[in-house]
């Protein structure tokens, strides 16, 4: 059921969002000539590797140029990379991974590979499930490159603030998650986007 639900919303979310896709690519290439996508290494069910597809919104590199945590005035971000940051538009490409099997649409969100290797034993019952796109983490904290505005070491603040809350709240999904539960997060993550509440 899942499965199925997750195939058929990504595969309307892709096609009703396709002209915005393209007018999207146009003006990233057009900003610096660089890729389109940011294809970033991400952890996946089980503790295997996946590359997750995001518009690119940081200058080409930019994963070699600063920490893995990104706060809203970090100085990698593109012009076009702040509006689609703020409105969520970067993360219409991961419907792709969905599509592929690699996520699903509620889910832990993955993390980079440096922070799951830390994991407690606890923790990595997280990896037991597959990624998504949003979960009850996504939520609570929509806005996390707002946290770390003006931080000097927003890795620090990040696995100092923000990291706790959120594997709380990704093993509380974890512990009981079932098809209402998802539809409910879908409904919640939709209002939050939509009118920030």
């Amino acid at each position: 059921m899942k499965r199925f639900f997750d195939i058929i919303v990504s595969l309307i979310v892709l096609l009703l969002s396709f002209p915005v896709i393209i007018v999207i690519s146009i003006l990233i290439k057009l900003e610096d000539g660089g890729p389109v996508l940011y294809k970033a290494n991400r952890v996946g069910l089980n503790d295997s590797l996946f590359i997750m597809y995001k518009f690119r919104t940081m200058i080409v590199n930019a994963e070699t140029l600063g920490p893995s945590s990104t706060s809203a005035d970090d100085v990698r971000i593109t012009r076009i990379g702040g509006f689609l940051r703020k409105y969520k538009i970067d993360e219409i490409t991961q419907f792709i991974n969905v599509l592929k099997g690699d996520m699903s649409i509620v889910g832990p969100r993955p993390e980079v590979k440096k922070f799951t290797d830390i994991y407690t034993e606890e923790e990595k019952r997280i990896l037991t499930v597959k990624p998504g796109i949003t979960d009850w983490a996504s939520i609570w904290n929509s806005n996390e490159g707002k946290i770390l505005e003006g931080e000097e070491d927003p890795d620090k603040v990040y696995m100092e603030m923000i990291r706790p809350e959120k594997i709380r709240l990704q093993l509380k999904y974890v512990n009981k998650h079932n098809f209402l539960i998802d539809l409910e997060i879908i409904f919640l993550t939709v209002r939050k986007v939509l009118i920030g509440k």
